[in-house]
């Protein structure tokens, strides 16, 4: 069986957060958390908990793999 490779999480959240024009603050409002765990999110030094991904894909109407992506190291 092969290893799993250790890897980290990155996402496009920034990205697609403005291509439907909301803040930051605005944002953290929709999804139920605060405004600095979507500036974590955004500058990927904080990996959410599935609720809150699905949220996230929620709002912003994109699936989940668009948004997350898995990058080997």
């Amino acid at each position: 069986m092969d290893k799993l490779k250790k890897g980290k999480v990155n996402n496009n959240v920034r990205q697609y957060r403005r291509l439907i024009d909301l803040t930051q603050e605005e944002f953290a409002q929709k999804i139920g958390v605060h405004r600095q765990t979507i500036i974590a999110i955004e500058k990927q030094k904080y990996e959410p908990s599935i609720g809150v991904v699905l949220m996230i894909s929620l709002v912003l109407k994109e699936p989940i793999e668009k948004l997350f992506f898995f990058h080997e190291e």
